[in-house]
């Protein structure tokens, strides 16, 4: 499995349960994994917000620590697990209070029928 360059210093827990998601865990104990949708908008924003992504990172790290079980999903309506005693969270949910943003460019046409 691909290993994710930004937690390569956090210990890694590998469950053959959830083969598509990285799990790992903090010093103090505190669990998250990490859905590979949710990682490739993490990485998007490492793309546009290279100066802002440290701040990404530990609001990210400050979420589990607060919550102790976190799921980083790309949608929390359809997660690709759900386990009790986790809280879901999106990309938006770390980048928006930081009021980071991606702007969506994927937009219908201009010109109508």
């Amino acid at each position: 499995m691909e290993t994710y360059e930004e937690f390569k210093k956090l210990k890694r827990i590998d469950e053959d349960k959830y083969p598509y998601l990285q799990e790992f865990e903090l010093d103090d104990g505190s669990i998250f994994f990490i859905e590979p949708t949710f990682y490739t908008q993490l990485v998007g924003m490492k793309a546009h917000h290279q100066d802002k992504f440290d701040k990404i990172m530990e609001k990210l790290l400050s979420i589990v620590r607060k919550n102790k079980k976190v799921i980083f999903t790309g949608d929390y309506e359809f997660p690709y697990i759900e386990l009790d005693g986790f809280i879901y969270q999106e990309i938006t949910d770390i980048t928006d209070p930081l009021l980071i943003f991606v702007e969506d460019k994927s937009r219908g046409s201009d010109y109508g029928d």
